[in-house]
């Protein structure tokens, strides 16, 4: 079965693999995904912006996107996020494992289960990001020369606006340590639909209030971005299907 690596602001493209572009279209509306070719043909890759970032955070269709890879067999998701750090335990430019989130955003399709016929359902996330994926990327982080960072909890705002101080104060007393805009609702999308789906987060600033502004770094984050995507790779390759036990469902 095919491994799906998830690209957000960035990573738009899976630098020195060949891939050929297709479009899915299922009930939820088109995603355009990219089939790893060659001795590559076991990954498929999704960038959520688009190739020329031009899809806002509130405006991804992440029903379309999940559906479509459920739908050519991917069974593994490794997702990336580009977030600000709301903690100095995670500085800028170190990788962020994410294991678990709070979700502020709204107005989103956030179900799959919005007309079953016969009985509600509910997604079981008491472990939302599979153990055995994140537990191998801590261990092959050093690897790849990445500082990894683990236990992350992703505060997930609705953008596309930054978050103001006082939001960020009151994601820190909650025990959130990287915010973003998009990992909600697409860990409990796959959680729906039987995926195992494992995360790290790249801060690339410093949240509102931590500095006098929002600076975005930019020196050395393209050979972070080249390793981040190795390492993923290597961890898609290292674990298999059988290994990784998906959220229940009930």
């Amino acid at each position: 079965m095919p491994a799906a690596i998830m690209g957000g602001t960035g990573i738009y493209n899976l630098s020195g693999i060949e891939v050929e572009a297709r479009e899915i279209t299922n009930e939820y509306g088109s995603a355009q995904v990219y089939l790893g070719q060659g001795e590559h043909e076991d990954i498929v890759f999704l960038t959520r912006h688009g190739k020329d970032h031009s899809t806002p955070p509130h405006k991804v269709n992440y029903r379309a996107n999940l559906r479509a890879l459920k739908d050519l067999g991917v069974r593994r998701i490794m997702s990336t996020y580009a977030v600000g750090s709301i903690t100095t335990d995670y500085p800028v430019l170190d990788l962020a494992v994410l294991r678990d989130f709070l979700d502020f955003t709204h107005g989103r399709d956030f179900s799959f289960f919005d007309d079953l016929q016969s009985a509600v359902g509910h997604v079981e996330m008491s472990a939302p990001f599979c153990p055995v994926m994140s537990d191998k990327l801590m261990s092959l982080g050093p690897k790849y020369n990445i500082q990894c960072h683990d236990g992350a909890t992703y505060v997930a705002t609705n953008g596309p606006r930054f978050e103001s101080p006082a939001e960020i104060k009151m994601f820190q007393m909650l025990g959130g340590h990287v915010v973003g805009m998009t990992c909600c609702p697409e860990v409990y999308l796959a959680g729906e639909l039987g995926m195992n789906f494992a995360a790290v987060a790249l801060p690339i600033n410093l949240a509102a209030g931590l500095e006098d502004k929002i600076t975005l770094v930019e020196d050395n984050i393209d050979e972070v971005r080249k390793n981040m995507i190795n390492l993923m790779l290597d961890v898609l390759r290292s674990t298999n299907d059988e290994e990784c036990t998906p959220p229940i469902l009930l």
